[in-house]
């Protein structure tokens, strides 16, 4: 009968020493996993739209305007103040004619 009272008093004492650490983990993923996740997926969604024509600025601060798309080897030809350049879909930052005009409305 002590025996498994106990036991009993033993697991409860484990599931009270994990709770921190799983508090910890819900808290990590709800602060920072879950938002960086969302994030990604608006990034993927925002360089899957692009549009020929679109003024952007690439991650690396370049500003230019997009010239050509090609589906094929994921690029795009953006037309500068210097002349044409390839970049990776993924290298394009944010659009600028959407902000533009976003910010016009209000």
């Amino acid at each position: 009968m002590f025996t498994t009272i106990f036991l009993q008093a033993g697991s409860q004492e484990s599931l009270m020493s994990m709770l921190p650490f799983v508090a910890m983990i819900a808290v990590f993923y709800f602060l920072i996993i879950r938002p960086q996740m969302r994030r990604q997926k608006k990034e993927k969604q925002f360089q899957a739209e692009i549009k020929k024509g679109a003024k952007i600025i690439t991650t690396s601060g370049i500003h230019g305007k997009i010239v050509e798309l090609n589906d094929n080897d994921n690029t795009v030809t953006i037309e500068t103040g210097a002349g044409k350049i390839k970049f990776e879909r993924s290298a394009i930052s944010m659009e600028l004619s959407k902000k533009y005009s976003t910010d016009s409305k209000n």
